[in-house]
């Protein structure tokens, strides 16, 4: 009886072909995305778009828009669909907040709406857990101003909430300084950051009727330490609020916008003498790291990790890699840091140790236009 070579081909088959798909999937390199904000000197240059791949040695920065000056400050929707940057200028009517329409396949962004923000010099902008509300801190205006946004990215403003007051130091606190404005986990809060009257301040806010933010307190910082930039935890039960001016990053614990200080973590070496500028912090997927960036003559990057009873300690203060370290970002997986240097222009990738915390500069860099916000994209 004669058996068919049929099941024998089809199994010789399978055998070669299972392997090689599984190696396809292996080396298939994973190509990172960020969206690029800067600060301009040209018209050739504005929005930039950054794209690392370390598997592959490969990192290309090039410029979306052009003819846009200042957008220090871009985010996306979880899509990435809608790009939202502002303009950090000052004038008559302020600033500027504008959206665009991004082709996913090409990245191109279409400019859908431009409108003024009321206050001087724009540098945050807080995108609502819904996607349909926005807020902008400006700096210098000392104040907030929130726009409502619909599906298509049309733009109506909505509420300008002007700061008063100051802090102790006459330089830098003589009137309020907004710097940032943050979504709570839940969406019923935001804390906004003001260096210039110290003060964290919180706000209550109804998805259901986003038109109006209240203030339920403010928070008062310990004199001079010039409230920056501000990160929850994932489960969103902390606060980490960047300290610019004393350089130190602040834990809070946090529950339905009530705010409890913990911890205070020096982003400085043991007898540093010189400028600082602490800037931007991040926290990392897992919630076990918190990393800093600190500017002025420091130039580094801060980790810390978090201890079996809950308080966070040092793991090192690394160079950034370059000069002023305005803002840095991790990939969404936490492999890889990703720091930007306003003043150097670098821009330089660092590897993330998934189980510690540590990070080690890689070779991967590019230079760039005053490079001061990195935003990761779909």
């Amino acid at each position: 009886m004669k058996k068919s070579l049929l099941p024998i081909l089809l199994s010789g088959l399978i055998a070669c072909s299972t392997p090689q798909q599984k190696d396809t999937e292996k080396t298939t390199p994973m190509t990172y995305q960020f969206l690029v904000g800067t600060y301009t000197n040209s018209p050739e240059q504005g929005i930039d778009f950054l794209t690392v791949s370390p598997e592959s040695d490969s990192i290309n920065l090039k410029t979306l828009v052009s003819n846009f000056s200042n957008p220090s400050f871009v985010l996306a929707n979880n899509s990435g669909s809608l790009v939202f940057s502002l303009q950090e200028e000052a004038g008559k009517g302020g600033g500027k907040i504008a959206s665009f329409k991004r082709d996913l396949s090409s990245n191109h962004l279409t400019l859908i709406d431009s409108l003024e923000t009321g206050g001087d010099h724009p540098c945050h902008i807080a995108l609502s857990p819904n996607e349909d509300f926005l807020i902008l801190s400006n700096y210098t205006g000392g104040s907030l101003s929130a726009f409502k946004v619909d599906s298509e990215g049309k733009l109506t403003f909505s509420q300008l909430i002007q700061h008063e007051g100051k802090g102790t130091n006459p330089d830098r606190q003589e009137g309020p300084h907004v710097h940032s404005s943050t979504f709570d986990k839940e969406g019923k809060h935001v804390l906004v950051a003001d260096l210039g009257t110290n003060g964290v301040y919180v706000y209550d806010f109804n998805p259901e009727n986003p038109e109006s933010l209240t203030l339920q307190e403010k928070v008062e910082m310990t004199p001079g330490d010039g409230p920056r930039h501000l990160a929850f935890s994932p489960d969103g039960k902390e606060v980490y609020v960047v300290q610019e001016m004393t350089a130190v990053v602040e834990v809070f614990d946090y529950n339905d916008g009530k705010m409890t200080p913990k911890q205070r973590l020096s982003l400085l070496e043991d007898g540093f003498d010189g400028a600082v500028g602490a800037a931007e912090v991040r926290v990392s997927p897992d919630g076990n790291n918190v990393y800093v960036s600190n500017r002025g003559d420091a130039n580094t990057i801060s980790a810390f990790r978090k201890g079996e009873n809950g308080s966070f300690e040092l793991i090192a203060h690394y160079p950034s890699g370059g000069l002023m370290p305005r803002n840095f970002n991790l990939t969404p997986d936490g492999k890889y840091l990703i720091s930007a240097h306003q003043k150097s222009g670098d821009i330089v990738v660092f590897d993330r140790n998934l189980e510690t915390g540590e990070l080690k500069e890689t070779m991967l860099r590019t230079k760039g236009n005053q490079p001061v916000y990195l935003f990761p994209i779909n």
